[in-house]
């Protein structure tokens, strides 16, 4: 073999090789990059919940993570940055399904007590309770926990979506109400207080079976208060002369 061949052989493996040190060691695919978003969002919310938001730093997240501090500040701000982060994704997971239909039912009723299920179902998730723990424990120290949870809107979205079926049945006659966005923010507390408290280990918490009748429970005294009555009619004098 000639000489000139034999040290383009011995080069080829080295180009090669270069290659792939340079595919590795290059920017990640987006596919790649979504997984490593997704661990360091994943250690974070573990720490979060763990140790709470004052007492997790950055360098834990980004050392339990194994990632270089570098690569964590290339991807999120700071610390409140990636929290915000982490509050997205639990409340994206939160969230029924775009295609589930949240206004299904024979008549008010079945959609309020439908409306509660899917509610109480959602907001005791261990994630859901979680959050609720950290938010409770934090927010005297970092008031913007709590702003980012209400800037998320998922508490608003719901309310905001009873007010709306609530105005149109008061629109309607079925109702008596002089405001239903304050009644629709009562109904969700009301489906709410008492079976979540009792998961956050105030009582014990609450069976399928006992959620079951809560729900049921709520919104048959909800609408109680809030359906149109009959006018009560004044009872008759009693007849002139009648024995006394």
């Amino acid at each position: 073999m000639p000489a000139a061949v034999k040290r383009k052989a011995a080069l080829e493996p080295r180009h090669k090789s270069a290659a792939a040190v340079r595919r590795r060691g290059g920017r990640p695919s987006l596919q790649e990059a979504a997984k490593l978003r997704d661990r360091i969002l994943d250690v974070a919310t573990e720490l979060f919940f763990a140790r709470g938001y004052g007492a997790t730093s950055i360098d834990a997240v980004a050392q339990r993570a194994h990632v270089s501090k570098r690569t964590f500040y290339h991807r999120f701000e700071d610390k409140a940055a990636l929290f915000g982060a982490v509050l997205h994704r639990i409340i994206e997971g939160l969230r029924p399904p775009a295609a589930m239909p949240l206004l299904a039912g024979a008549d008010l009723q079945d959609i309020l007590q439908r409306l509660a299920g899917i509610i109480l179902h959602a907001a005791l998730t261990p994630q859901a309770l979680a959050l609720h723990r950290l938010i409770v424990g934090e927010s005297a120290r970092f008031p913007k926990l709590a702003a980012a949870v209400a800037t998320e809107g998922s508490t608003r979205e719901a309310i905001t979506l009873i007010a709306g079926l609530l105005a149109r049945e008061t629109r309607a006659g079925h109702l008596t109400l002089d405001d239903p966005l304050f009644a629709a923010e009562q109904f969700l507390q009301m489906v709410l207080s008492v079976p979540q408290g009792r998961a956050l280990g105030l009582g014990t918490p609450m069976t399928k079976a006992e959620l079951d009748r809560w729900e049921r429970g709520v919104v048959e005294l909800f609408l109680n208060g809030c359906r149109r009555r009959s006018p009560v009619k004044p009872r008759r004098a009693a007849a002139s002369g009648a024995t006394r």
